[in-house]
């Protein structure tokens, strides 16, 4: 079990961790694949920029999963991180653990730091997409992905995203500064919650009654509770594996074993060197991923398979801006087990999983993780998700 993919010795409470897809000029970073093992980088990204420019001191690199997207990190080069008793957990929330650190920041590509939090009693926000640069991060799944924030309490995580959120020329999906500062005031209070109940019914018992310990909470401080099956959320799983699989086929095909990253041995022309790298570095999860994006984005396919992604998209964010037009804020289940066993996590776990995550990373909207269920709300509410969140964390 690899923790860290480099220490550099800081740990304290004004240091902040990165997780292994953020660019830092003075570590290594590896993307938790073969492929880039070793791999150094020319600048910092803008967070990190971000970070130390406000007084926080930069920790060594937390293990993730191959390009993070899977369930827990476990298809990591570097090895998974288990528990005693076998149980999967994620570097990111046992760092914290240890309470050596203030926070985590890590890139939510296919929903993994939410599942870490909810399953490891950790706080974690996505916040609204554009609201934090992506500059200097490896690139995945671009219109989905968010840099957020992992720590042990709301507050923490306000204070680390306080720091990092802002417009930033160099990244061309950075929304203006005054929307983006929308995520660091003090937001209306979350009075009426709607709970995603075709979500809930897909996940195990366990589950369903953190969501009714949660739902108890908040009713005892005044929150009005109501249910809506709304199945069009259901919709947001598949649409979201063809998009993150389509965008990934292409920011992967940089990783040739010409420019940087690993190369075979075993090659005597320009095909096989194509071909072995890619074969000897990649998982078996990104594999499929960037066979399944490249189908997707066939002429065979592409309007039946991406193109209809998309539509979907759209009909998703305006379900989701129906919703926030009577309710302030969803509940829903970051993941459908309270543990997750390593014999009893497949290579497509992930792609099965994304059931609860893929909603909110599909329509860019903000989400806690805290106390084991998921927060969502509309655009720039992250502040009180997290004054909410706080209610029962």
């Amino acid at each position: 079990m690899k923790l860290y993919i480099t220490e550099n010795g800081a740990k304290g409470a004004n240091t902040v961790v990165p997780d292994d897809m953020i660019l830092t000029k003075t570590m290594p970073t590896s993307a938790g694949s073969k492929m880039l093992e070793g791999y150094q980088g020319l600048f910092d990204a803008e967070v990190i920029t971000r970070l130390t420019n406000a007084g926080y001191e930069i920790g060594g690199k937390v293990n993730v999963g191959e390009f993070s997207i899977d369930l827990l990190g476990e298809s990591s080069y570097f090895g998974a991180c288990t528990d005693e008793n076998g149980v999967l957990t994620s570097a990111a929330a046992e760092v914290l653990k240890t309470g050596d650190i203030k926070a985590v920041v890590a890139m939510d590509v296919n929903g993994m730091p939410r599942r870490a939090a909810a399953l490891s009693g950790m706080v974690y926000i996505k916040p609204t997409y554009g609201t934090v640069s992506r500059y200097g991060t490896i690139p995945v799944a671009c219109s989905g992905e968010t840099v957020g924030v992992m720590a042990r309490n709301t507050a923490d995580c306000r204070e680390i995203l306080a720091a990092m959120a802002g417009h930033d020329d160099k990244d061309g999906t950075s929304l203006s500064e005054e929307q983006c500062a929308a995520v660091k005031t003090a937001g209306a209070p979350i009075k009426k919650v709607a709970v995603l109940q075709s979500l809930v019914n897909a996940a195990d018992a366990d589950t369903q009654a953190r969501i009714t310990a949660v739902c108890d909470a908040l009713k005892a401080q005044g929150v009005e509770i109501c249910t809506v099956d709304d199945d069009v959320c259901k919709a947001a799983s598949p649409a979201w594996n063809v998009l993150l699989s389509a965008e990934l086929c292409n920011n992967v095909s940089r990783y040739d074993g010409i420019k940087f990253g690993y190369r075979t041995p075993n090659y005597t022309n320009i095909d096989e060197l194509y071909t072995n790298s890619r074969t000897e570095a990649f998982g078996l999860l990104l594999k499929t991923a960037i066979l399944y994006g490249s189908d997707a984005l066939s002429t065979e396919n592409y309007m039946n398979v991406y193109d209809k992604a998309l539509r979907i998209r759209r009909v998703i964010c305006e379900a989701f801006a129906a919703l926030f037009a009577q309710y302030d804020a969803l509940l829903l289940p970051a993941c459908s087990k309270t543990a997750y066993k390593t014999e009893e996590v497949g290579t497509y776990t992930a792609v099965e999983e994304a059931l609860f995550t893929a909603p909110a990373s599909i329509s860019g909207l903000p989400v806690v993780a805290a106390g084991g269920v998921q927060l969502m709300g509309k655009a720039f509410s992250d502040d009180s998700l997290l004054t909410l969140a706080a209610l029962y964390e």
